[in-house]
């Protein structure tokens, strides 16, 4: 089996419960069910979430070894964290950075993402279907 990793960042753990105007009532069990819906066979789901930055560089880092992608959901830390760029750097895979907002509609210091100096494709603002395009995209990419 070939593993992708859905990495999740802060406040993600209240998916379904927070401003669910903007990121809606599903949960992140909900996105974990999607997409193992959508991976093709022989791909596994490993989706993770943490509040802290170097919980999801240290899953970064163990994806290097046992992961075939990365689809990321940095949260916050994906206009801050240099530290979670250098770490998807040293990853060979593909990395399908999401978002479940449209994050260009929102405040103007949501408009940067360092992850997207590294990924390989950006999807925002299509709800949880951000997820299942990026599963689906690392499939086409690793077959």
């Amino acid at each position: 089996m070939k593993t992708i990793y859905v990495l999740n960042g802060p406040n993600l753990n209240l998916l379904g419960k927070r401003q669910p105007d903007i990121y809606g009532h599903d949960t992140l069990d909900d996105v974990a069910a999607l997409c193992r819906s959508v991976a093709d066979d022989g791909f596994d789901i490993r989706q993770l979430q943490s509040n802290h930055e170097g919980q999801i560089i240290d899953w970064i880092h163990e994806a290097r070894e046992d992961g075939c992608g990365i689809v990321i959901n940095a949260g916050a830390f994906t206009h801050t964290s240099v530290a979670i760029l250098d770490a998807l750097n040293t990853f060979e895979g593909p990395v399908i950075e999401v978002h479940i907002s449209q994050v260009h509609k929102r405040e103007s210091f949501r408009h940067h993402s360092f992850i997207s100096m590294r990924a390989d494709g950006v999807i925002a603002g299509l709800g949880l279907e951000s997820y299942a395009a990026g599963v689906r995209r690392i499939c086409q990419l690793v077959k």
